[in-house]
């Protein structure tokens, strides 16, 4: 359900890769429950945008707030983000599991960012910045309550994997996935735990055309059933006509933005891409 609540608020955003300006001025405001698009050429700096609303680069100027507060101060709310890469890059000889992959984004309470074991911190695992280890919750060590967590999580990671078509996988190696799966395991991550803003840049890279629409479709019923705030970088403009709320045509700084029938128009494609655009027409019969 679509209410007037900002989840995201970027203000004045800018960012220098080097002496490249790759962002300009960019300012825009996600309302609970929207699937919005960026959309832009190759070095329109989409990817960079993302990944400095998620604050994994630094930013030269701009304000940027999630759920109300800075990007820098959220804190304990860092669970309810995820994020899914353009590349999730792995070693694929790594001995995990689907099951244990998607149960590292499970946390029984907010918590904090970080895991202890043994006095040592863990690294955090992520992809490209939220999820996974975190500060284990402050409980009795009795062998029930631990029974318990443990019954709770592998719920938790089961109706993930059914709600994403992929608890078939659950004991398959995460190296042997194939691209189409890997994102659906990727999505139960996001999905084991509530979540209020998701993140996808480029998800659909390297899956196929009707791979990318069952995706797309997946993703819209778990979008409205769970009330995601979707943001995602796509380059396949018929695909964000259909499923997305609203679009952010970017080439460094915002072209336009708007609905899809008013932002994707001829005019502003050719505005926001240049002459030599072309739109590729997929058939998904």
């Amino acid at each position: 359900m679509i209410n007037n609540f900002p989840i995201l608020k970027v203000e004045g955003l800018t960012v220098y890769q080097g002496s490249y300006l790759a962002v300009r001025d960019v300012s825009f405001e996600l309302f609970s429950g929207t699937n919005t698009a960026i959309v832009g050429p190759n070095g329109a700096g989409k990817s960079t945008l993302v990944q400095a609303v998620l604050d994994l680069i630094p930013r030269s100027a701009g304000k940027i707030e999630i759920l109300g507060r800075p990007i820098t101060r959220l804190e304990n709310l860092r669970h309810q983000l995820g994020y899914m890469p353009q590349n999730f890059i792995f070693d694929r000889s790594f001995p995990i599991s689907v099951s244990e992959l998607v149960g590292l984004g499970w946390v029984r309470s907010s918590g904090s960012n970080s895991a202890t074991s043994g006095g040592e911190t863990k690294k955090k695992f992520s992809f490209g910045g939220f999820g996974g280890w975190r500060r284990a919750p402050a409980e009795s060590s009795g062998h029930a309550t631990r029974t318990r967590t443990s019954r709770e999580k592998s719920a938790a990671v089961a109706e993930a994997l059914r709600r994403t078509d992929a608890y078939h996988l659950q004991n398959q190696a995460i190296g042997t996935l194939s691209g189409g799966q890997l994102k659906r395991v990727l999505l139960a991550y996001c999905l084991v735990m509530p979540r209020k803003l998701l993140v996808l840049d480029e998800a659909f890279a390297g899956v196929d055309v009707q791979g990318a629409a069952d995706f797309y479709t997946l993703l819209n019923e778990l979008k409205q059933e769970e009330g995601w705030t979707v943001l995602q970088v796509c380059h396949d403009i018929d695909m964000v006509s259909r499923y997305c709320d609203r679009v952010i045509c970017l080439n460094q700084t915002i072209v336009c933005t708007g609905v899809p029938e008013v932002a994707l128009s001829p005019q502003n494609l050719l505005a926001t891409y240049g002459p030599a655009f072309s739109r590729y027409q997929h058939n998904h019969n």
